[in-house]
């Protein structure tokens, strides 16, 4: 995965896959999708970043699965 912040346009860009794009689909008027042909997603568009997103407050957590405890 790799996120971009365009501050010039105020554009956040995620990509999750570097899989071919074949389909775009809007959201709405700021979120627009791109899908591969298996209707999977492979990224997200987002305008107007900063009140759409928060990108400011921006975190990532990585979450690890803890193992059961006999």
């Amino acid at each position: 995965m790799e996120i971009n912040y365009f501050p010039d346009t105020d554009t956040l860009l995620i990509n999750f896959t570097n899989k071919e794009i074949v389909e775009t689909r809007d959201l709405n008027k700021n979120i627009l999708i791109e899908l591969d042909k298996d209707g999977i997603l492979v990224s997200m568009t987002i305008e107007h970043a900063q009140e759409q997103a928060n990108i400011d407050d921006f975190s990532y957590h990585k979450v690890i699965k803890k193992s059961k405890i006999a």
